[in-house]
């Protein structure tokens, strides 16, 4: 991509890094746990040259700061509209990935006057009693302080198999990337995205919303975007054909004409 990256406080004084993108309409786009910014690097350039992406590293991840103790969701907000005010930006677009799509909807929910429009990809809301005892096991593995174990158990949910097929040296670096993590700031990130659920509450979002999710994805599933889908007044779905849960790494042309359409 090639942009500056650059870097700001969050309300509590973290500092928080991101990098702007492109031209055009504001996009700011909030990536998975246990990922950083880059994960948006396919998407953004394709989106460039009409939108202006902002992506940042939420607390605990990337080059971000990584305080110690327990992360809230209200705290990955806050760091979100701590970028949003350093560049001055009263509105925007927003699109989150995973943990960032329920960024985005405490977002949505929490400051309504700063969104445009809203993108949810891969997230969850609703799990029922057998997901959330399988999250829960996937929080304890990561509570154990590997980040890398977790990805190898995740690797086939996240990865289709052609993918991982036809990239092994993709998936290798993935694999990297996810063992660099800190482990405590892994664990207190995942434990938001493992115990948060807003389901009861996005009947209150009022921005013109897509929920998107992979037809494999067994984390983040269709049912659950149904749901939201069928929560979020006047909400559009969108279900990606032969795919998983890691929509950015596999098909960024189809995950960013899709945000164009919906945004342009």
């Amino acid at each position: 991509m090639g942009a500056e990256m650059t870097r700001t406080k969050s309300a509590d004084g973290t500092t928080i890094r991101y990098q702007v993108d492109g031209q055009g309409p504001d996009l700011v786009l909030v990536h998975g746990v246990g990922s950083r910014l880059e994960a948006w690097d396919g998407v953004v350039k394709s989106l460039q040259e009409d939108i202006r992406t902002v992506r940042l590293d939420l607390r605990g991840h990337g080059d971000s700061d990584k305080p110690a103790g327990r992360y809230e969701l209200s705290d990955f907000v806050s760091d979100t509209i701590a970028v949003l005010d350093d560049l001055g930006i009263e509105t925007c677009h927003l699109a989150g990935h995973s943990l960032g799509g329920l960024v985005a909807q405490g977002f949505a929910l929490e400051h309504p006057e700063k969104l445009d429009r809203l993108v949810l990809l891969s997230t969850v809301a609703g799990r029922n009693e057998e997901e959330r005892a399988r999250v829960e096991q996937r929080l304890a593995l990561v509570a154990d302080g590997i980040p890398g174990a977790h990805f190898e158990k995740s690797v086939e949910r996240w990865f289709t198999d052609d993918f991982r097929r036809n990239n092994p040296e993709l998936i290798k670096a993935y694999g990297r990337q996810n063992r660099s993590n800190d482990p405590k700031a892994y664990a207190s990130a995942y434990r938001v995205l493992a115990q948060t659920d807003l389901a009861d509450q996005l009947y209150a979002i009022t921005a013109p919303t897509l929920v998107a999710t992979g037809d494999g994805d067994v984390g983040s599933n269709t049912r659950m975007a149904k749901l939201m889908h069928e929560r979020i007044p006047g909400s559009s779905l969108h279900i990606f054909e032969n795919l998983r849960h890691s929509i950015l790494a596999e098909a960024p042309d189809r995950v960013a004409a899709l945000i164009r359409d919906f945004l342009l």
